[in-house]
């Protein structure tokens, strides 16, 4: 019995000192800041379309350590990113792995909502986008404006029932590998057949983009603008 009470009182110690420490631990404020802003064309002032999945972050490593870890923040499909749950303080930050030419970490200082927009250099722009239902096809046009050396992999026409489409998020893709670099002036063109694709029900809405991806290590797709379309 002496035993049992010896083991039980020493129990009861332990948590103590463990409940005292996670008290301890615990004692920091909660985030009190907002951070926000775009990615947009350095030329045009346009916001830079991304993938939400698999597309560029922002990473942003928080001042006041002696060894800072990154973090990273997911871009949103038209270019905007936002983190409502942010520390005050010194944070260093750039986009990366992205379908631009990569940009020097910047410093900022957060305090409530900060907003930071990143001016870059897109691998591609499309332009001229046109997607019409025409007959029983989706048929989508453009121009390419390559920005730097190397050629163009592969374009592509996505569709999806969600505005989050592109390369890794669609129902259905009409690719093509290209493997050149391109002129302003050619005039692309891309088709998804409807009847041939049973996963397009007609009547329904679904969302229509064109990518286009670049030869360059860490690749990502450079997008226009999704089309809404009732097939």
């Amino acid at each position: 019995m002496i035993i049992m009470k010896r083991i039980q009182l020493y129990a009861v110690a332990v948590s103590m000192l463990l409940a005292s420490s996670c008290s301890k631990l615990d004692n920091y404020g909660a985030p009190d800041s907002a951070l926000y802003g775009s990615i947009l064309d350095i030329k045009t002032n346009e916001l830079v379309e991304q993938d939400i999945i698999n597309g560029t972050q922002i990473e942003f490593l928080e001042q006041g350590y002696e060894n800072p870890i990154s973090q990273y923040m997911v871009i949103k499909n038209d270019g905007t990113y936002r983190n409502n749950l942010v520390f005050s303080g010194a944070y260093d930050i750039r986009p990366v792995r992205g379908n631009c030419l990569p940009i020097d970490m910047q410093r900022i200082q957060v305090k409530g909502s900060t907003q930071l927009d990143f001016k870059v250099q897109p691998y591609i722009r499309v332009q001229n986008v046109s997607i019409q239902k025409i007959g029983t096809k989706v048929v989508a046009t453009f121009n390419l404006e390559q920005t730097v050396a190397g050629k163009v992999k592969k374009i592509g026409l996505y569709a999806h029932p969600e505005p989050i489409v592109g390369e890794p998020v669609r129902t259905v893709a009409a690719e093509q590998q290209i493997n050149t670099t391109t002129n302003i002036n050619t005039v692309y063109r891309l088709e998804i057949d409807l009847p041939a694709n049973a996963s397009l029900k007609p009547g329904k809405e679904y969302f229509f983009r064109v990518g286009a991806l670049i030869d360059v290590p860490e690749m990502k797709p450079n997008y226009a603008k999704a089309v809404r379309i009732v097939i």
